[in-house]
């Protein structure tokens, strides 16, 4: 239920905040003082779209807040697990909503202090709000929107969600299959390359380190020669030379005789010397072992062309490979391992089709069966449905007027069988609606665009809310120009209908009629002030005798005379008893 809703700066408005209660509030004053104003500043803070030139002269931005009981909205949990999902906190019962619109264009919006896109506004508005002006109740005229009204009324609404998962799947395996078989040159093509690709990767038959191993033998192999020349004369330098018939000391001779004298200083000055007898004693024994270790090495150290050709020719291609797959051996090997998960999934493609032409018409089946059960349930809630607005009609003093829902068959090339009759559907069904009206007895029903004029189209829309009221659960209905082209005979016709909405929902409703102000729990004026130069807009809840003189001026005009005002006192006393002699809802 909506609480609160404060205006800044927007239009005409300078300040205002209004206080809202339950039942039917009734918002009248003169033509011009701001009453659609107010309307269109709720709907701005419920995210509708928004200009520059909402803000007020001299301004630099218009602001809007409303503030809503939470614990009073039939769907909180849908609301609640909006606002977790937009990770916005609601501990309490308020929910508040802000919209602010600056005179460049711009604007930003709030919940509960943290900042939204717009839309979002709109989807927690939808919740919140019906606002019901002169452009929705055009939207009667519109036979898209007939649909969803039937749809609300039958209570099928969850039907044919249901109903259109299930068309829009079997159009994407539709879309899937049809991809699969428009492309069959191109799937061949696909499969060539890819088997290619496989077998050349495999046929390689790479290992993840192998590159590394390759160069390092590539490096020992074309230095081999000067790896073994330079490892003997490492050998000869460490051991000595005898080969050219003078024997040459090495370095473990000259090492050996070193530790040999330290060893005698360590006989004299066991505290001076022995250390470093004992550490040159340690190095002579790691290079005496080290003198047969290189020499075993250069031993080892071979020439070999044909390896060293092998070797290059093992880089090359794996170069080759890495230019065409990935620059490492794991990125070849992870390419090679999508690329034959890739042509698994093409060669397979012919069960693929089969399988999908097996879920495509599953889908159809349960389609028809769907659509089928929900077009019978129209039709039954539909001749409740025309009982019920005729009615509402009749009491809203439209005469005898005939309401049908009419149906036809939709056109497309999608069709489903049902009763061995082939039904074109989408994902609505397979039904088109429209509701027709003939306005006298005796006519033809026809489309509501041919026939009904501007009073009758809001009435029209009255009358279908208070039947539909029960199955929507928005909590708050607002009905701008809602008696246009409707005269006093039609206001109280109008002004109880409001009334029995207003049972069920939180109705706010601008009038300029006396016969549906009386019907209001709550009256707020609206007057249009001067100052400065510059003109404001007040509203002021109003009460017994000044309440009898707004309904008395809305009557008879100003000044309020006695007369008028007796007569807005029998009006109001009529309403009020008329108000306790019904049934308690």
């Amino acid at each position: 239920m909506l609480l609160e809703l404060a205006i800044r700066n927007f239009a005409i408005i300078r300040d205002l905040r209004i206080t809202f209660g339950e039942g039917l509030q009734a918002m009248t004053g003169e033509t011009g003082a701001g009453k659609s104003i107010i309307i269109d500043a709720l709907g701005a803070v419920l995210g509708s779209r928004v200009s520059a030139d909402f803000v007020r002269t001299d301004s630099e931005s218009a602001w809007v807040e409303a503030v809503f009981d939470l614990e009073r909205i039939p769907r909180q949990d849908g609301i609640r697990e909006k606002l977790d999902e937009l990770g916005i906190e609601h501990d309490d019962a308020s929910l508040i909503l802000t919209r602010d619109i600056r005179n460049s264009g711009r604007s930003s919006a709030r919940i509960n202090g943290r900042t939204v896109p717009a839309r979002e506004l709109a989807t927690i508005g939808e919740w919140l709000v019906d606002i019901h002006g002169q452009s929705e109740h055009l939207s009667l005229l519109r036979p898209a929107e007939h649909l969803s009204m039937l749809d609300s009324y039958a209570g099928t609404t969850a039907m044919r969600q249901e109903l259109s998962g299930l068309v829009r799947s079997y159009r994407q395996t539709r879309r899937r299959i049809d991809e699969i078989r428009s492309s069959e040159r191109e799937r061949a093509h696909q499969i060539d390359l890819l088997r290619f690709q496989v077998e050349e990767i495999n046929g390689a038959a790479l290992e993840a380190d192998e590159e590394e191993t390759l160069q390092r033998d590539r490096q020992v192999l074309g230095n081999a020669e000067r790896l073994r020349d330079s490892a003997w004369q490492a050998y000869r330098l460490l051991e000595g030379d005898s080969e050219t018939g003078e024997t040459i000391a090495g370095a473990l001779d000259k090492l050996r005789e070193a530790s040999a004298v330290l060893d005698d200083l360590a006989e004299v000055d066991p505290d001076g010397a022995g250390e470093l007898a004992g550490q040159v004693r340690e190095s002579l024994f790691l290079l005496e072992e080290g003198g047969p270790a290189v020499r075993s090495y250069a031993e080892s150290v071979e020439s070999d062309p044909a390896r060293l050709e092998a070797v290059e020719e093992r880089i090359v291609q794996i170069r080759e490979l890495q230019r065409k797959y990935g620059s490492t051996i794991p990125e070849i090997l992870a390419y090679a391992e999508k690329a034959d998960a890739e042509l698994a999934e093409l060669d397979s493609s012919e069960a693929t089709v089969d399988q999908l032409e097996s879920e495509l018409e599953s889908s159809r089946s349960r389609i028809a069966e769907l659509a089928g059960t929900l077009s019978q349930r129209r039709r039954a809630a539909a001749e409740s449905l025309e009982k019920g607005v005729e009615q509402a009609i009749a009491d809203l003093h439209m005469g005898g007027s005939v309401f049908r829902v009419g149906f036809d068959l939709l056109s497309g090339d999608e069709a489903v069988t049902i009763d061995q009759t082939e039904r074109p559907f989408d994902h609505t069904g397979i039904d088109r609606v429209e509701f027709l009206i003939a306005p006298n007895a005796g006519q033809e029903p026809r489309p509501l665009a041919r026939i009904a004029s501007g009073g009758e189209t809001a009435r029209l829309m009255l009358a279908l809310k208070s039947i539909l009221s029960d199955a929507d659960a928005t909590p708050t209905l607002v009905f701008d120009e809602v008696d246009v082209g409707v005269g006093g005979r039609s206001g109280q016709a109008v002004g109880e209908k409001l009334w029995g909405l207003a049972r069920g929902h939180q109705v706010i409703v601008i009038s300029h009629l006396p016969q549906i102000a009386a019907f209001a729990d709550q009256h707020l004026k609206i007057t249009k002030l001067e100052s400065a130069g510059n003109t404001e807009t007040q509203i002021d809840q109003i009460l017994d005798e000044e309440r009898l003189d707004e309904i008395a001026a809305m009557l008879d005009g100003i000044p309020v005379t006695d007369a008028s005002r007796q007569n807005a006192r029998e009006m109001v006393r009529r309403i009020d008893g008329w108000k306790q002699d019904q049934p308690t809802a």
